[in-house]
Parts: structure tokens; sequence; C-alpha cells
């Protein structure tokens, strides 16, 4: 009987994740590009860049940040109390346009929200945009590995025409994706939900923020209050609905991407996973504002986003019900002393599984013309299989919470 409930239960749940699959894939479908203006003026760009122990990938990024197509770019790092050699690559820089701002213990290392809000402060008190309206200032946290595409400042840049915007989401993409098979799927992981979660979200008012790649007009930030980044998990995650709330508009720029590096190895990567998932089991606290000050369709789909934890965690127990009830139907069968098994039975099994790789290998093609249609048709079936590591990581995340483990679970550059 509880095998029965499971089965039922978690089936009804990848059904209903099927069906929000397919609606956000058809409205990604729906292109749509911000009003052009004829507004001549130029928008001051700070890059903010929170960095713990980053010397391994720190340089790299600053050289291609400043060798950006603009010369109106600032960039203020923020060592979080590092012990490796991150403060000295920064002070090796143009001192003109990169700037440090050191945090100490016992004050430094409480997270990366925590750091953000204290380089928020130091670029306020710095008198570096005295006379500039914050209107004209755009932010944008870049991790410390991030490698921006020359012309992205550019493209995000035209959403801010509109007044209404208070953030742009650019994509991001790994850029050392052709050294593995792990590295191809967190590149997939990112090419599917940005092309087609995040696109479909403009057509519903729901955009989020990503950890990377994040562009936000500095009046929207303090908007916020002096704090705009919260000290939870998904800083980011937050920080997007908070926007939302407060009455701006996000949107997500399809024709720009931040490249990052991939994690190498299982272990870590479901380390880093399980964080994120902690920040959205921490972010379900959200759920009364969204109710209380977003409208109809972005509060659902908000609502039905903050809820994603819950599914998948439901959503695990399917493999559990479904080996059980095999297990079960053998059974009967040797007790009775013949099969009922139909081949028949795989094709709906298979179409359960499998169906979403089909959208997977499309949108992912689009993005990767150089692999050949069969090519992305099987690393997109390969990728429904790498989903599973987000059980893996849900329920990890779920005994550090209940532990009461909120530490930050940093990510170790290579």
């Amino acid at each position: 009987m509880l095998t029965a409930v499971l089965l039922g239960l978690s089936t009804a749940v990848i059904v209903t994740a099927l069906a929000y699959n397919t609606g956000m894939f058809v409205l990604s479908r729906r292109v749509v590009r911000p009003t052009a203006t004829d507004d001549p003026h130029r928008r001051r760009y700070v890059f903010l860049l929170a960095c713990l122990n980053e010397e391994r990938v720190l340089a790299e990024s600053l050289r291609r940040l400043m060798s950006l197509p603009r010369q109106d770019v600032l960039v203020l790092v923020v060592d979080d109390a590092s012990d490796d050699r991150t403060a000295e690559i920064v002070r090796a820089a143009d001192p003109s346009r990169v700037l440090l701002h050191q945090r100490h213990l016992p004050n430094a290392r409480r997270g990366k929200g925590a750091a953000l809000n204290d380089g928020l402060r130091q670029l306020g008190s710095s008198g570096l945009l005295a006379g500039t309206d914050p209107e004209d200032v755009v932010v944008c946290v870049l991790d410390a590995d991030g490698r921006l595409e020359p012309g992205a400042v550019d493209q995000a840049d035209r959403f801010f025409d509109d007044p209404a915007t208070g953030a742009v989401q650019i994509g991001v993409r790994m850029y050392n994706r052709e050294d593995r098979l792990l590295c191809r799927m967190q590149d997939m992981e990112f090419v599917v939900y940005t092309d087609v979660f995040q696109s479909g979200r403009r057509h519903i008012g729901s955009v989020g923020m990503g950890g990377n790649g994040q562009f936000m007009r500095l009046s929207a930030l303090r908007s916020l209050g002096p704090e705009p980044w919260s000290d939870r998990l998904t800083e980011d995650l937050d920080l997007g609905i908070r926007l939302l709330a407060a009455g701006w508009r996000n949107e997500y720029c399809a024709t720009a991407a931040v490249h990052q590096q991939a994690v190498l190895a299982v272990r870590p990567l479901v380390r880093q996973r399980s964080r994120w998932f902690q920040g959205h089991i921490q972010a379900t606290r959200l759920v009364p504002m969204v109710l209380r000050e977003i409208p109809g369709r972005a509060a659902a789909d908000l609502v039905y986003h903050l809820s994603s934890p819950a599914l998948l965690l439901l959503t695990s127990l399917l493999p559990l019900a479904f080996v059980a009830g095999a297990v079960g139907f053998l059974t009967d069968s040797l007790a009775a002393g013949h099969s009922t098994f139909s081949p028949y039975w795989l094709i709906p099994l298979y179409l359960l599984a499998f169906a979403p790789a089909y959208a997977y290998a499309y949108v992912y093609r689009q993005r990767e013309g150089e692999l050949g249609r069969w090519h992305c048709l099987v690393l997109a079936h390969l990728f429904v299989g790498y989903g599973y590591l987000w059980f893996a990581a849900g329920w990890w995340a779920v005994g550090r919470t209940v532990r009461g483990r909120t530490g930050w679970l940093k990510t170790a550059r290579t």
C-alpha cells in the first residue's frame, strides 16, 4: 500500500513538472527584444567581486575585465579575509580601475551576501561615484572565475533604457565544458535553465537572479535598504524576489553570457548543489511576501519555484517506489508460475523518464551548433541521469538543515 502511494505521489509530481516545463519551453520560444531608444547617455558600470582564496582564477578574470571594450568600467574586489595571494593579485592590477577592499576576521567570512553588502557600502563611502545619478550606475556581480563575453555589457545595457528595469541576468556557461562529461552536463544544465526557464519567465514577470553575471541598477539596490543581499545561502535568489516585490522588473538577456569554471568531480559538485538546495529551503520564508507584494502569474510561478525543494524530494522517492513495485510484481509472477510482463510497458516508462530529453537536445544544439543532432540527443539522455545528483544534494541539504548547519560550503577552484 505504501509503495502504491509513493508511486502515485511521485508520478503526479513528475507529470506536473512535465506540464510546467512544457509550458515554459513554449513561452521561451517567443523572442522579446528590449525596446530601442534614442537615449545617447552611457551608464557607469561597477563590477563587484566577493573573493575568498581565489588566487587560482582571479588574475585571468581581472585581465579579461580590463580588456572589455569600455573605458567606464570600475572593478571593486572584496577580499573576504583570504589567506592566499588574492589581495596581492588585485594590487598588481591597474589601481585606477581595480580597487581592493579587505575584510578581516572576526567580521569576515560570514557568507557571500555579507561580503557584497560590505562592498556596496565601501562603494558608497568612497566618493568614486560622487555626482553620478544612481539611476545611471549599474552594479554587476561576478564570481572570481567569471569571464564575460566581450559584448556582454552592451547587450545587458539595452534593458536599462527602460527605467522600470532594476536588474538583468545574463546567461551562464562553463568555459571548461569540453574537458570531461561532467563539465558538459553542467553546461547543459545552465543552458537549459536560462534558455528555457529564464526566457519563459520574461513573459510571466518572474525572472530570477543568479550568483554570476547579474547586473543591477544602483538605485534598485538602494531601494532594498542598506543591506540588499541577505545572509542566506542563496542570496541571489532572495535578491531577485525582493526586487520584484519592490516593484522593479527583472530581465533575462539571452544574447550574452558569463563563462565560469565547471566543477570537475562528483563529490564537490553535490556539495555545491547541496548549498544551493539548502538556500532554496531557506528562501521558502519569502512565500508570504511573494503572495502579498507580487501580482498574479509571477507570484504563482515564484511559489512553484520556491516549492521545488519539496517537489524534488518527493520525486526522489519514485525510483525507490518503482524498484519496490518491480520486486513485488516479480514475486507475484513467480508465485503464480508465469509472467504477465509486457515489453509495451517500457514505452510509457521511457516517455515518463526521457520525454524532456528531446527538448533539452533541441535547446542545447541552438547554443552548441558544432555538435550534431544525435550527439546532443545522447547528451540530453545522459543529462536526465545527471539530474539524479540533485536527489543526493537535496537529502544532504535536509541533513544539514536538521542539524542546524548553515555555513557557506565554498566551491574550491582548480
